[in-house]
């Protein structure tokens, strides 16, 4: 009897395992398959020329050289903003406030806020940073509604990143006569620094590809130079894909185009991530705890 009993645990367990097996090769698949079919698409329209010159002939010949800098200004730029707050309010809400109904809500809050849509930021930012504080359609609007955007989830993995440092670090510390703020600002936040830099990788790739915050607020359809200022127009690679693929007037004379600078966001998102994960897993080997 109790040998039957085992033997249909075990043969429980063995299908459960087997099924997420499953479900996780049909995911993989399905990430690889389309990774596939953009590279096989996109990898010809790729050449020196493509990732450095701007575009020309309404957008049907040339290179996006300016997206793939205006990419990089405005996701610098949502770092720049959405790092900052998002760890002085993790810090605040882990280390210093008080837990309670109050406390609660907070982060019910933030967790919502990480669900809204990304176009009602984009509406949001329209008529905060272009319209009420006149910043006009910029790089600088665009980075702080981006920055917005991503702020739930640098707030939420660093917190979580704070919570995982051992209470002993904290204890030692202030036994040993540092104030609390001591305490926090140079063993906690050093401690936690490689689970705040996963919020950021997250971060980075959300900002980065994402199409309908900058629309309203940085993006613009055509530009042949650089921005000159935070308060220029910029090209971004998620908007020029959207233009070339439904908005433009040569949609299938570009179709090799659009598939070439999807190749290009894609390893741009994995670059900056890629880079991320190599400074976050230095830190963590100097970590012995």
């Amino acid at each position: 009897m109790i040998r039957h009993s085992l033997a249909s645990r075990h043969l429980s367990q063995t299908l459960a395992f087997g099924l997420f097996r499953l479900l996780m090769l049909t995911v993989l698949a399905t990430l690889g398959g389309i990774l596939l079919y953009v590279f096989i698409h996109g990898i010809g329209a790729i050449s020196w020329e493509f990732l450095t010159a701007a575009p020309k002939d309404s957008m049907t010949a040339g290179g996006i050289f300016p997206a793939i800098m205006g990419t990089l200004y405005l996701t610098v730029g949502a770092i720049l903003v959405a790092l900052p707050l998002g760890v002085a309010a993790a810090v605040y809400l882990s280390e210093y406030a008080t837990d309670g109904k109050a406390l609660r809500i907070v982060r019910l809050g933030i967790q919502n806020l990480a669900g809204v849509p990304s176009v009602v930021f984009g509406l949001f930012g329209l008529a905060l940073f272009v319209g009420y504080f006149h910043l006009g359609i910029s790089i600088a609007a665009g980075s702080l509604t981006l920055g917005l955007l991503i702020l739930p989830t640098v707030i939420g993995a660093s917190e979580e990143a704070l919570r995982q440092v051992p209470s002993t670090f904290r204890e030692a510390s202030l036994g040993l006569g540092a104030t609390r703020w001591q305490t926090i600002r140079k063993v906690v936040l050093p401690a936690a620094l490689p689970g705040i830099l996963t919020g950021s990788i997250l971060g980075i790739g959300r900002a980065a590809g994402e199409t309908a915050p900058i629309m309203f607020t940085a993006a613009t359809f055509f530009t042949v130079g650089l921005p000159r200022s935070p308060l220029d127009t910029v090209m971004a690679l998620p908007y020029h894909i959207y233009v070339l693929a439904t908005a433009g007037t040569h949609i299938e004379q570009t179709r090799p185009l659009q598939y070439g600078t999807v190749l290009v966001l894609i390893s741009m998102v994995l670059g900056l991530s890629l880079v991320a994960i190599i400074i976050r897993t230095r830190m963590r080997k100097t970590k012995k705890w």
